[in-house]
């Protein structure tokens, strides 16, 4: 008789493990505990040196795993990105995806240096691999922890982590050729040929993505009458358009990742009304991936290896939260006038996920020599991460004010905006004039105006401005212009 022990084991170790890690991950986030955390440590615990005991090394089917998971959730997050956001998030985003993740790489390799003992290469190869925020933590977490974050926050966080990837694995794949150069001194490095596919990456990426994105928002809005029976139907349809249109890219030498995230946000927002009825079925398959992707990485870990180098991984972990990303944070966002408060946010966000792990894997399937150190610190740089910044998210939004009460909630929304709302259009003359407030050097500009320029970037609903004894406060924006402010007077 034909056994199908083959098929069934397999299926019900995979199924029990999915099962196991969302009932942990539901119960666990209802005391604040990262629930994508609890994928990873169920992973880990069923590995070789768990309870579970499964032996499971197949780099080549992790990494291929992962490189998909990645796909579909930013493809997920680019659906949920609308245009508007670029207003506010776009150059500093750009430049904390770019230039952010170079400094964090630099600053990384110095901890890397001094705690691992690390060559210079390879200390520039770890800085590398956990140099970027990742976009499944982000994404998840600021969806799952129900924050309305203030729009520049929140924008430069989305935007950033959905566009970093291209250039966290542009270094890692440049710094691994660096290692092997350095290594072996067979061959030289062709820096000229390295800064082309650079090139090459952004560019291919971001014109396959946004010209297959409008090929495909157009296809669905031509199709809406007949994608009305079922939103399963229509995400599978989105979800299988954007995987290809990331294999077509990477194939091309473009940035993957990037093509996905941008053809998710024009499709999202040139499709808005065919696309919204399938977010629910997105939401489904991105954590279907993220599932996947932090269990099959759990179960690559090794934890009796990770003990060697626990106490200086900790110290890059604890160097990479508190002085490399802040420290690129402030360099890359001193330019756009950021409040203190939201430069301390941004900062204790740079969230690292799965992005990492997926990144060590590179320099094992390259045969680069120390490359199982390299895998052990990024886990133990993401493990930390997710329980120390993951886990207080909530908290330090509330702490740094940055959550925008919502109209239902009076008291708060009093407390925000004021019990005054004036007109964006009246004059600083009208305005002082009448709550004796001391006039600026230009009494005939419009309200709407003065808080624009005093601010001195895109205005955002929330944004506040002292005058006197009292205090302005943006309510309402309508395009570019503030349509409605709000007055606070001192209580007395």
């Amino acid at each position: 008789m034909l056994s199908l022990d083959f098929l069934a084991l397999p299926l019900m170790a995979a199924a029990t493990l999915v099962f196991v890690a969302v009932l942990g991950g539901i119960i666990s986030s209802r005391i604040g505990f990262p629930f994508l955390l609890v994928f990873l440590l169920v992973g880990t615990l069923a590995g070789a040196d768990g309870p579970g005991g499964i032996v499971f090394d197949d780099f080549s089917l992790s990494f291929w795993v992962g490189n998909i998971a990645l796909a579909v959730i930013l493809l997920d997050g680019g659906l949920r990105t609308e245009f508007s956001t670029f207003r506010t998030g776009l150059r500093p985003s750009l430049l904390l995806a770019t230039l952010g993740v170079i400094l964090s790489a630099g600053f990384t390799a110095v901890a890397g240096i001094w705690l691992l003992n690390l060559d210079w290469p390879l200390a520039l190869l770890m800085g590398a691999i956990v140099g970027s925020t990742d976009a499944a933590v982000v994404f998840s977490l600021l969806k799952s922890s129900g924050l309305r974050l203030n729009e520049r926050v929140a924008a430069t966080l989305e935007i950033e982590s959905g566009m970093n990837d291209p250039m966290a694995v542009f270094l890692t794949l440049t710094f691994i050729s660096l290692t092997l150069v350095m290594h072996d001194g067979s061959e030289t490095m062709d820096w000229l040929d390295t800064l082309g596919n650079f090139a090459t990456q952004f560019v291919v990426g971001g014109l396959l993505g946004a010209g297959a994105g409008y090929a495909i928002a157009a296809l669905m809005n031509s199709l809406r009458s007949l994608l009305d029976s079922g939103s399963g139907i229509l995400a599978l349809l989105l979800m299988s358009a954007g995987i290809g249109v990331f294999g077509l890219t990477t194939w091309l030498e473009g940035s993957g990742f990037l093509a996905a995230y941008i053809f998710g946000v024009i499709v999202g927002n040139q499709g808005r009304k065919a696309v919204r009825q399938a977010l629910s079925a997105m939401d489904g398959f991105a954590w279907l991936a993220q599932a996947c992707m932090f269990l099959i990485l759990g179960l690559l870990v090794t934890p009796n290896e990770i003990v060697a180098d626990l106490v200086p991984a900790l110290g890059i972990a604890l160097f990479l939260m508190l002085v490399a990303r802040p420290l690129s944070v402030w360099l890359c966002l001193l330019p756009f006038h950021f409040t203190a408060k939201e430069f301390a946010f941004i900062a204790w966000v740079g969230l690292r996920g799965a992005v990492p792990i997926v990144l060590a894997i590179f320099p094992l399937m390259a045969g680069v020599t120390g490359a199982e150190a390299l895998f052990n610190a990024a886990f133990v740089v993401v493990v930390t991460s997710l329980l120390l910044q993951g886990s207080t998210l909530a908290w330090l939004a509330r702490r740094m004010d940055l959550i925008l009460p919502e109209k239902a909630d009076s008291q708060n929304w009093r407390r925000v905006f004021g019990d005054f709302v004036l007109d964006g259009r009246i004059t600083m003359e009208q305005v002082c004039g009448f709550y004796d407030l001391p006039l600026p050097e230009e009494p005939d500009q419009t309200l709407g105006h003065w808080l624009t320029s005093e601010l001195r970037r895109p205005p955002i609903v929330g944004d506040k401005v002292s005058l006197g004894h009292a205090e302005i406060v943006v309510r309402e924006i309508k395009g570019t212009d503030i349509s409605l402010v709000g007055l606070k007077l001192p209580q007395h």
